[in-house]
């Protein structure tokens, strides 16, 4: 990877299980969980009886760093290689989410694989060590005392567990704040091989688990360590708790680690052949650079869900809304988020879904329009935005498009209407809804909610149509077809007024209708392209995209013209309006430049300054999934009109 990402993934599973590297060097600084919050792992390689820092703030541990040769980030693996004394040592981090393997995909462990070699001609002996701290299995350090001992699970796996005496087992929610439940495991395998408790001596200081191995330069050895966390139970779905996906079948955590070694060789080849693939694929739908932003994205989007399933045996794939407000299933969150599960497993859009549907479907959900959330995590019970049930500050235009269209995109993806087909009712209530109220909306917020309500939304009205479309496409997938066309013809009619209503009079499009001379990206008519069906003139698109070139900033096009800042999601779906791979290229060039030069160092924020690169807020959001929308679209899989 060219790119110097802003952050690093080391450990990518779940809102709660995620370390990161936010520095140049994993010797410059202490690791951390996406929140920022310290998540100390320390890495040391004695060699020849000279101790060397790999992975920690070395000058803080007054330890000598070894030089970091290399850093290569792909999908699922992040491998560094470092060189001190005549050793070469490569240090690599690999999460094999692969998403055609569910049980794999929700596995609670990151792999860490270690190996030396001679850079002098010499043999040299290594031994390597790694610590983790309390904080990661704490909100913080020093809020419970913790216990920690060394657990067997097979005999050349040695293993040590951590987790606090407290386990207050899924009673906190919120935003800011880390798991202090459930128990982590660290295990490593090799030669001489061995865990270690290391108590702390005061109060200001931590608890820490340890493990080491032994490596020659001589042979091929190397040292296999493994991280995992058992949660013990996940979320509350509706006042239940509920477990992780990889537990359906009775699955325990030494299981899982047992099978993680077993099987490491062989899911490294698997793990470099999907990371390969879609590099591949990126590169020819839009370049090497939007390839690189898809490989950074992939583990944060997976590490901001956590994948259950409910007391019905359903599976529900629940996204934190990190840094935002911690928002459990935000429907808008969501949307932006499918082109890669679309692209890679349409069953966890389904997923997403279920949540929102059971919610709506009780009583405690008074409106005809679908809701924002679920809850807030780990907690879901209940949308909790703007007040929950308040008629105040819904989002009524927005969440019932965002609804119509992740259905209907996963019902042509799998060629299968069965899935809208249990929900139809809501489904069909919230087209009609968008039937009268989606032409020219009211005052009312949109997914950009950050940036106010506004009237008259020309993006919001392009999302009411292209749902509406999407509704169509359901009815006619049901065979319902005289439906179908009475929902088909009502979004041609819609799209046609809004070409009279937001033009600008120059080919460009107004970001309100009552607005004249405005802008914004038009991100939401995209699935015009992705469905085929050819609601709006070609002109049309083509030249409100080519008003966006006069816009762009060094780091990228601004959503509209109220300020200066963007959402990289948009910016990529507005890319994928462009006609020309090197059109879209040129549009998406910024975005990687913004995340190579961001002195913001946090796993990758969608919402940024165009002028400095700055983070404005958010991180860690699982909205980069969309950034996937070009390979969703080159594909083809969404195409219902051919």
């Amino acid at each position: 990877m060219r790119m110097r990402p802003p952050s690093v993934p080391l450990i990518t599973v779940d809102p709660y299980f995620s370390v990161w590297s936010a520095a140049d060097k994993l010797t410059d600084d202490t690791t951390k969980h996406w929140t920022g919050k310290p998540n100390t792992m320390i890495g040391t390689a004695d060699i020849d009886g000279t101790t060397y820092c790999f992975m920690g703030n070395a000058k803080e541990l007054d330890i000598p760093a070894m030089k970091q040769k290399k850093l290569d980030v792909n999908a699922l693996s992040t491998t560094y290689t470092f060189a001190a004394a005549g050793v070469e040592l490569t240090v690599r981090f690999t999460t094999p989410a692969l998403p055609d393997d569910l049980m794999l995909f929700s596995r609670p462990l990151t792999y860490c694989k270690v190996t030396a070699n001679s850079t002098d001609g010499n043999c040299h002996k290594v031994n390597v060590a790694i610590k983790v701290s309390e904080e990661i299995c704490l909100d913080k350090k020093g809020q419970y005392d913790v216990t920690m001992e060394e657990v067997s699970f097979a005999g050349d796996i040695k293993t040590v567990k951590m987790g606090s005496v407290d386990q207050p087992i899924l009673e906190k929610f919120g935003d800011d704040l880390r798991i202090d439940w459930g128990y982590f495991y660290l295990s490593v395998k090799g030669a001489d091989a061995a865990v270690c408790t290391c108590k702390k001596e005061n109060e200001e200081d931590m608890n820490f688990v340890g493990a080491k191995a032994a490596l020659s330069t001589c042979d091929e050895s190397g040292a296999l360590f493994a991280f995992a966390y058992d949660d013990i139970d996940s979320l509350v779905y509706f006042n239940d708790r509920v477990k992780a996906y990889w537990k359906k079948d009775g699955a325990t955590i030494d299981q899982v680690i047992v099978d993680a070694y077993a099987g490491y060789d062989e899911l490294v080849k698997k793990a470099d052949a999907f990371s390969d693939d879609m590099f591949c694929k990126a590169v020819r739908a839009g370049g090497e650079k939007y390839a690189e932003l898809l490989e950074l994205a992939y583990r944060q989007v997976v590490a901001g869900h956590k994948l259950v399933l409910d007391t019905e045996g359903k599976i529900v794939y629940a996204s934190k809304e990190c840094f935002s407000n911690g928002c459990a299933v935000t429907v808008d969150v969501s949307y932006p988020s499918i082109p890669m599960f679309l692209y890679y497993n349409p069953e966890l859009v389904k997923g997403m879904s279920r949540p929102i549907f059971k919610y709506a479907d009780t009583e405690a959900w008074p409106f005809d329009f679908a809701p924002h959330d679920v809850g807030c995590y780990p907690h879901l019970n209940g949308q909790v935005y703007s007040g929950g049930a308040n008629p105040e500050g819904q989002m009524p235009v927005e969440e019932c498009g965002n609804m119509l269209v992740m259905v209907a995109s996963t019902c042509v993806a799998e060629n299968d209407p069965s899935f809208a087909k249990e929900y139809l009712k809501d489904l069909k209530q919230w087209a009609d809804y968008l039937v009268e109220y989606g032409t020219d909306p009211e005052n009312q917020l949109c997914t950009d909610d950050f940036a106010g309500h506004l009237a008259h939304n020309c993006n919001l009205s392009l999302k009411a149509i292209m749902a509406i479309a999407g509704f169509s496409i359901i009815e006619d997938m049901l065979g319902n077809k005289a439906e179908a066309e009475k929902y088909l013809s009502t979004a041609k009619e819609m799209a046609a007024t809004w070409v009279k209503m937001a033009d600008n009079g120059d080919g460009s499009y107004r970001l309100a209708f009552d607005q004249p001379g405005t802008f914004s990206m038009k991100y939401n008519v995209i699935w015009d392209k992705i469905f085929g069906t050819n609601l709006f003139p070609k002109e049309v698109i083509q030249s409100e995209f080519a008003s966006y070139k006069k816009h762009i900033n060094k780091y990228g096009m601004p959503l509209d013209n109220r300020e200066t800042y963007t959402k990289s999601d948009w910016l990529v779906w507005t890319a994928t309006l462009s006609q020309t791979r090197e059109e879209f290229e040129e549009f998406v060039a910024p975005l990687w430049d913004c995340y190579n030069c961001t002195p913001s160092r946090v796993p990758m924020s969608d919402w940024y300054f165009t002028i400095t690169s700055e983070q404005r807020g958010f991180q860690h959001r699982t909205v980069q999934g969309g950034l996937f929308i070009k390979l969703l679209e080159e594909s083809g899989i969404c195409k219902y009109y051919k």
